[in-house]
């Protein structure tokens, strides 16, 4: 796209839109920091949703030992991949530059890529880029989308609309989160159209199993999901953890099954009490009378 066109696509820098992702290193013990392995960001035009410009880059830590030098995933970092990378020193300037005063967007980039950008920075002993707003994807999907994708992550939104598996890598990533949010844009706006038969007809999937399901189950295979949340309690014989149902083979059974077998140890317990009282007429009278009920 060139000038005229990103010109005509958008007002003004403000209302730019640039997804980010970034790729880091896990810390393995305590105090250890994370650090930058990749940074990728795409620029879009909101009314467009047209791609007005993209950079990505390879990043080199200080510490090269940090990094593992085989990745369990397919197209994973390793140290190999970034030992020839420019350190962030060196690409902070073009980092500041798509990232400052625009619109920033991303999966869960509240909690951590906003949170390592300011550390980068900090570390490279420069003021961090300020963005004039920030969409989170992760809060807002969860908000508007509810959770029929699972936990909402970028991995099960791509599943839930067959968008691939995600690459954990910045500019897979990035693209990925667009198209879902467009997905799920699209799915909500035509959920709105017609709310009366759309909305609220989806349901989540049986094989998704959340943390209660799998603690109740201890491992066994995960009851099966309401399809309509209307549905009653008691057609589906639900029970609460509090009062679990008894099956038949639970229940304690009796000493004595036989009416013969009780009646003699009724019989006992009244010759015993008898003794204790020492031929008292009311406890005798006691025991003749309630001789009937407890037989």
């Amino acid at each position: 796209m060139d000038a005229s066109d990103s010109t005509l696509s958008c007002r003004s820098r403000e209302t730019e839109i640039v997804f980010l992702d970034l790729e880091t290193t896990v810390p393995r013990r305590a105090g250890q920091s994370f650090s930058v392995l990749e940074f990728g960001a795409v620029v879009f035009c909101p009314w467009k949703l047209a791609e007005l410009e993209s950079f990505a880059t390879l990043i080199r830590p200080k510490d090269l030992s940090i990094v593992a030098t085989r990745s369990g995933r397919r197209d994973g970092i390793t140290r190999d991949s970034v030992v020839d990378a420019p350190a962030f020193e060196e690409v902070s300037d073009k980092i500041f530059d798509i990232l400052n005063g625009r619109i920033w967007a991303g999966h869960n980039i509240q909690r951590f890529d906003c949170v390592r950008i300011n550390e980068a920075f900090a570390a490279a002993g420069r003021d961090p880029p300020v963005p004039v707003g920030v969409i989170d994807s992760l809060g807002v999907l969860r908000e508007k989308f509810g959770h029929r994708a699972g936990n909402m992550k970028m991995e099960a939104l791509a599943t839930y609309f067959g968008l691939g598996q995600q690459k954990h890598r910045s500019m897979d990533d990035v693209r990925m989160n667009f198209e879902v949010i467009k997905h799920c844009a699209t799915v909500l706006f035509l959920e709105s159209s017609l709310p009366g038969i759309l909305k609220g007809k989806w349901h989540p999937s049986s094989s998704i199993v959340t943390r209660s399901r799998s603690n109740n189950n201890h491992g066994s295979t995960p009851s099966r999901t309401l399809s309509n949340p209307e549905e009653s309690a008691g057609s589906m014989n639900v029970h609460s953890r509090k009062s679990p149902p008894v099956s038949a083979s639970m229940r304690r059974s009796l000493p004595y099954s036989r009416r013969a077998g009780l009646r003699k140890v009724t019989q006992r317990v009244k010759n015993l009490l008898g003794k204790a009282q020492h031929g008292s007429q009311p406890m005798a009278s006691l025991l003749k009378h309630s001789y009937p009920v407890i037989r």
